[in-house]
């Protein structure tokens, strides 16, 4: 069976709700992500790409239902070339990878590019058909940026509960306090702006046409634990014992992230070497409300399935959709919390739902050359009770 690797990543940089890249559409992001990680690849004639796998949680509006599509065009690539779109909320560009790696391995492609793309700021809100013509009565229009809309009254209360209220249940149920998730919260910040520093993100990252945005726009410099205390809880009060506050919750944002997959035998026609196999996958669900613990066993099964457990990790990218739900993982697991975001998370970096699985296996293979390391998992928490996880191998790790 061939193996699936990655040869490439790129995203943009991710924007603030509402902020530079507010203007910017959703498949204009799409495409200028695909078109730098095909940049890094000087030798691919584009025909010789089988398929884009693309993912996105929000195809309401200007994502056209299938914006991976209408990022190739944009692109300006082969009208020959296909594309889908995949919805797993905030897994899909995991989720794509995952589809990309095992198209490759089935032999059924050579070379894929996956990735995802999401704009919080400008996700549209939508209006309800009525079931008859011209009611009478007003008509509520549900925004698509975030969590459940239009839901089905069949649904039990305590599965469409608000993302932050589920996890202020996680926090009392775990006895996780908010003084801990402003240290985790702050040191996101604080990785994040010293990654930045360094030039870690300066291969990763490229800048979008007519966007003066050097970097991404959520980073807050000089956060400590003690700045973030200052927050006011927004999903319950002190009073009610409320833990989450926009400071250790990952914040809205823009961006689009892309990856260059493909067989080993694909090297000589792309003109790189590949920077990690993709050795394990894994899937889990559990109960809606507990979406956030639900990458821990995902994590379990990928490495299971790569034949490898915890103590061979040398890096870990765990999206931060919340302070507490990575601290719930990461004390599920046998792992060392300094291996885990050690370049920034999302709570400072941004979380477009669409875009996080890419941008966390790009991350994580870059992570994996820095530090040496043979072994990564990539792993996020998804709404309505799921959670996936990638394990790379870095082959060319001396350890």
């Amino acid at each position: 069976m061939p193996s699936a690797h990655l040869y490439a990543s790129a995203r943009t940089p991710f924007g603030r709700f509402g902020g530079a890249l507010a203007g910017a559409r959703p498949d204009d992001l799409a495409a200028t992500a695909l078109t730098a990680a095909l940049a890094k690849a000087p030798a691919l004639e584009p025909t010789r790409i089988d398929e884009v796998v693309w993912g996105c949680a929000n195809q309401a509006g200007e994502d056209n239902r299938n914006v991976g599509r209408m990022a190739v065009l944009l692109a300006g690539l082969p009208t020959s070339v296909p594309a889908t779109t995949v919805n797993r909320l905030c897994g899909s560009s995991l989720d794509a990878a995952a589809l990309a790696s095992r198209g490759i391995e089935t032999g059924d492609a050579d070379v894929v590019v996956a990735g995802g793309v999401e704009s919080m700021s400008r996700a549209p809100w939508v209006l309800p058909k009525p079931e008859r013509a011209y009611p009478a009565g007003d008509v509520t229009a549900s925004s698509t940026t975030l969590g459940w809309r239009l839901v089905n009254p069949r649904m039990p209360s305590e599965w469409t509960a608000s993302l932050g209220e589920c996890n202020e249940q996680l926090a009392q149920r775990l006895g996780i306090g908010r003084e801990r998730q402003d240290a985790f919260a702050a040191r996101s910040h604080q990785l994040a702006a010293a990654a930045w520093a360094d030039g870690f993100f300066d291969d990763l990252v490229v800048g979008v046409d007519g966007v003066d945005l050097p970097r991404d726009e959520c980073v807050r410099d000089g956060s400590t634990p003690q700045t973030l205390a200052r927050l006011t809880p927004s999903f319950r009060s002190p009073a009610d014992g409320g833990t989450i506050t926009a400071g250790n919750a990952s914040p809205l944002t823009d961006g689009a992230a892309a990856l260059l997959i493909g067989s080993e035998s694909a090297a000589s026609a792309l003109g790189v070497a590949p920077l990690a196999r993709i050795a394990g996958r894994g899937a889990h669900a559990l109960d809606p409300q507990d979406f956030g613990l639900a990458p821990v066993e995902a994590a379990n099964k990928a490495l299971a399935r790569a034949g490898i457990t915890w103590s061979d990790v040398g890096a870990v990218e765990l999206n931060e959709a919340f302070a507490v739900q990575s601290l719930a993982c990461l004390d599920a697991w046998d792992v060392d919390p300094d291996i885990v975001n050690t370049r920034g998370g999302a709570i400072a970096l941004g979380h477009p739902l669409g875009a996080s699985g890419a941008r966390l296996l790009g991350t994580l293979a870059a992570v994996l050359r820095e530090r040496d390391a043979r072994w990564g998992v990539a792993a996020l928490c998804i709404g309505v009770g799921q959670g996936l996880a990638v394990v790379l191998e870095n082959q060319e790790a001396s350890r």
